[in-house]
């Protein structure tokens, strides 16, 4: 049984120590144990310390599952897997930093991803909990707060889940939604801690799921930012990243539907 029926919930380290560093203090002074709280993969990425990043996740012991970075790291692919378009700047970038990545991590980090769930799945206060990375199917695909309920719900089906946590999109939301029988569904994705959200803020975020009370909230943070660019551009990895960790803007907007797009610089308010 959860300590007050709360769950801790983050993703997307991309690699981020000093995010990491301050959303492990984050929760350990909420009073979360470690089987509350949940990672929902990419804790390698764009940034400029895999190995430590791995390592800090790896001996917190908290729930992760693997994100498409850790897929492709494990399988020893060429690629991060994110299904970026040939050619887009994001395909240029990933050319960068995941040989660097590659290169920096252990054996023991590749193990240990090996040992990752690509789901969880379980019973909580009379709710069915899916833990995914991206879609169900597709670890890459991206499910925004605009994608279609219609394409939600078929993921709940395919689930049968009552709630869904999920990552990968970068972007923090949390939709209630009802399927053709009226239940009620909850799509949950608490965004990423390893870059900000694309608002115009260095914020990166997380959020506490209360099934107690069946409610769900979002919550922002800072942490020290200005170490974790500098440190990309010491190790000569994409500049454009590093900027928008100082800036919260993010490069370019290939990934995100016209919605998102639109709301680029626009602060999140919860």
């Amino acid at each position: 049984m959860l300590k007050d029926n709360r769950y801790f919930l983050f993703g997307g380290c991309y690699s981020n120590l000093q995010a990491t560093q301050k959303i492990k203090e984050i929760a350990t002074n909420l009073g979360f144990k470690k089987n509350e709280i949940i990672c929902t993969g990419d804790v390698v990425g764009y940034c400029a310390q895999p190995e430590e990043t791995v390592d800090l996740i790896k001996n917190w012991g908290i729930k992760t599952i693997a994100g498409n970075v850790e897929i492709q790291l494990r399988d020893g692919a060429l690629d991060c897997g994110c299904n970026f378009d040939e050619g887009s700047r994001c395909d240029l970038f990933s050319i960068a930093w995941f040989p660097y990545a590659q290169k920096q991590l252990s054996a023991a980090s590749i193990d240990w991803m090996k040992t990752l769930p690509e789901f969880l799945h379980f019973e909580e206060q009379g709710k069915t909990i899916h833990v995914l990375h991206g879609g169900n199917s597709n670890t890459s695909e991206f499910i925004f707060a605009s994608t279609p309920v219609a394409r939600k719900l078929e993921i709940f089906a395919e689930t049968k889940a009552d709630i869904i946590i999920a990552g990968h999109c970068g972007l923090p939301f949390a939709q209630k939604m009802e399927d053709a029988k009226g239940n009620e569904k909850w799509w949950i994705n608490p965004g990423v801690i390893g870059m900000p959200a694309n608002d115009g803020t260095m914020r990166c975020w997380y959020g506490v799921l209360d099934l107690a009370d069946s409610s769900f909230q979002l919550h922002s943070f800072e942490y020290d930012h200005t170490t974790a660019s500098e440190l990309m551009i010491a190790n000569k990895l994409p500049k454009e990243y590093a900027h928008t960790l100082r800036t919260g803007i993010w490069d370019n907007c290939e990934i995100l539907p016209e919605p998102e797009t639109a709301a680029q610089g626009l602060r999140i308010v919860v």
